[in-house]
């Protein structure tokens, strides 16, 4: 299996299917991908045959996957699987452009000088295959870690500010990061 089929496998499993939750900010869903993604799908030739995305099928979703997260993604460069399907999940679920910042902020908070502009470019790549071999653990905890601060800030913004409110940055803290992160856990469902 290839580097993308087997993060999409595992991307796939936390998709539903068809959605029209009022609530969704995508609005109509199918497999996690918007009514607007679909539609710039067929408009580009990505997928054919349809034109009602509660038609979508599996191996057409698998598809827009390919052209829109994992290609622009450039995750075929990444020399670890399970940093890539981290990086492409997150994509999925929050849009290329998020994936990378929290990939750039993750980078950053391991105390690599990056550019945190949502560019997946060559820079990005090069620091996360930096540790993708010196230490895959603590940036797959810490792209986590801020793929969990986005969520609660899409939640609750507040919380957010409370914390950064009670907190005193120190950019000299960098040093201890990496250790940090060897405290967090494996997430496991009881």
């Amino acid at each position: 299996m290839d580097g993308f089929e087997s993060a999409f496998q595992k991307t796939f499993e936390h998709e539903g299917g068809y959605s029209n939750n009022k609530a969704d900010r995508g609005g109509e869903t199918n497999y996690g991908i918007t009514k607007k993604l679909f539609e710039d799908a067929i408009a580009h030739g990505v997928i054919s045959g349809i034109t009602d995305i509660k038609d979508l099928t599996p191996d057409q979703a698998r598809d827009i996957y390919r052209a829109y997260f994992w290609k622009p993604l450039r995750l075929d460069e990444i020399l670890n699987q399970d940093i890539a399907s981290e990086i492409f999940d997150t994509g999925v679920n929050s849009g290329p452009g998020r994936a990378t910042l929290i990939a750039q902020l993750a980078l950053d908070y391991l105390g690599e000088d990056v550019k945190t502009d949502g560019v997946m470019g060559p820079t990005t790549i090069g620091l996360i295959n930096k540790w993708c071999n010196k230490d895959p653990r603590a940036l797959f905890i810490s792209l986590n870690g801020f793929q969990f601060i986005n969520f609660v800030a899409i939640v609750e913004e507040s919380l957010i500010e409370e914390i950064t409110r009670r907190v005193k940055s120190d950019d000299s803290q960098h040093i201890f990061s990496r250790g940090w992160t060897k405290r967090i856990q494996d997430y496991r469902q009881a």
